[in-house]
């Protein structure tokens, strides 16, 4: 287990556990944000973490920035560092060469929800509830986030109110894939992640790749590149291994190659 101060990473089996551990609600501090790049950065290029689950210590997931941490308007450029670290958060996570499951383990607000959102698969607990309640202290952010998972008038909604939503409520939407109870939403997305980490570790950076570029690209466009990273892949030890594995009807070795 690799350790900061306020992020833990444990590794086994192929799959990385980032906790978030900022007591009492895992509030996000510039420092705790660069700990997050830094811990997602080693993952997607560490050869030993073939997928990471994203979760937090307690019953909070994230309760978002820490409001006691504001850049100071008195310090030239504080603020333009601050706003560079807040978005390259979410970005080591979306960025990520390994996908990323999120536990969504209790409260997931402002920055906290970002970073789920920053994530490729979302399941949540029972407690769980997201919002954006910038509003609510006078400031406005996240639309872009909300935007990942929302329509529009649920986007607005949400952020023109501060509204929370429940994991019930995101089940509903199809926003996440399940809710599950408090104690069985670890093991199961732990679970999940080691099927994803089994996969030909080439093929699985071409598909988070892939996953990435249909978000922004056209369709046309999309699928050619997407092509194009098929008959890549086919080229692969590991491609002719799970192709000769399936014959056999034996388990894969695969050699990232």
């Amino acid at each position: 287990m690799s350790s900061n101060e306020w992020v833990r990473l444990e590794v086994a089996d192929g799959v990385g556990l980032v906790t978030m551990d900022r007591q009492p609600v895992n509030a996000l501090s510039r420092d705790m944000r660069r700990e997050l790049v830094a811990t997602f950065d080693a993952i997607s290029e560490r050869e030993d973490i073939r997928c990471a689950v994203l979760t937090g210590a307690g019953s909070v997931f994230c309760a978002g920035a820490d409001l006691k941490d504001r850049p100071s308007a008195d310090v030239a450029g504080d603020f333009l560092e601050h706003n560079r670290i807040t978005r390259e958060t979410g970005n080591a996570i979306r960025e990520c060469a390994k996908p990323v499951i999120a536990a969504i383990n209790g409260a997931a607000l402002g920055a906290g929800f970002g970073l789920a959102a920053a994530c490729d698969i979302l399941y949540a607990s029972e407690n769980a509830t997201v919002g954006m309640p910038e509003i609510n202290v006078g400031l406005a952010g996240g639309a872009s986030m909300l935007k990942t998972l929302f329509g529009r008038s649920t986007l607005r909604r949400m952020f023109f109110t501060g509204q929370r939503l429940s994991a019930h409520d995101l089940l509903k939407r199809n926003v996440i894939e399940d809710v599950l109870s408090e104690k069985d939403l670890l093991p199961f997305t732990m679970s999940l992640a080691r099927e994803i980490a089994s996969k030909a570790p080439l093929a699985i950076a071409y598909a988070k790749r892939a996953a990435n570029m249909v978000d922004v690209m056209p369709q046309r466009d999309a699928y050619r590149f997407e092509q194009e990273f098929t008959m890549a892949l086919s080229k692969t030890e590991d491609a002719r291994e799970a192709r000769m594995a399936f014959l056999e009807k034996r388990a894969p070795v695969f050699k990232g190659r």
